[in-house]
């Protein structure tokens, strides 16, 4: 298989899709965040010296779809028509998982804004509860829906 981001000289460059056509894209992705009982009750409760935890979380995830292309290096700047992100509470882990659900109407994916998204909003939720718990664990990021574009439609599937 051919690496798309490296040219003939084999040095990095931005995929050329401006042959691509345009097509409505949407990328899934989400993440857990685990943690103390302590630091779970008190995102819950509301009383953490902050601010809110899981709104702050969310606003974050949203801003860092919208700036992917100057984290990841060879991301496009693509103009998203929506991104929506939601925290489910996790009591028996304890903890939260965060899910991004990004789309638009372009010539490329928005899997690594999705990806970023739940990235940025698990890290925002650690930094602001760290004082709490320093040994809160990220894990499980993954896309778990994609859709659109030439390779279509991809469904996560967990492995055993």
């Amino acid at each position: 298989m051919d690496l798309t981001h490296i040219n003939e000289q084999n040095l990095p460059k931005m995929v050329d899709v401006s042959a691509k056509n345009i097509t409505h894209r949407i990328a899934i992705a989400c993440g857990k965040i685990k943690m103390s009982k302590q630091a779970y009750e008190t995102i819950l409760k509301g009383s953490t010296k902050k601010g809110p935890v899981l709104q702050t979380a969310v606003i974050a995830a949203v801003m860092a779809a919208k700036k992917t292309s100057e984290l990841i290096p060879m991301a496009h700047n693509l103009p998203l028509s929506s991104v929506d992100v939601s925290v489910d509470e996790l009591e028996d882990l304890p903890g939260f998982e965060l899910k991004a659900v990004v789309k638009l109407d372009d010539k490329t994916g928005v899997e690594m804004e999705a990806l970023t998204a739940v990235s940025v909003g698990l890290l925002t939720i650690y930094d602001m509860i760290k004082a709490i718990d320093k040994t809160m664990q990220i894990s499980d990021i993954h896309l778990e829906y994609k859709s659109g574009g030439k390779s279509g439609e991809f469904k996560y599937e967990q492995r055993v």
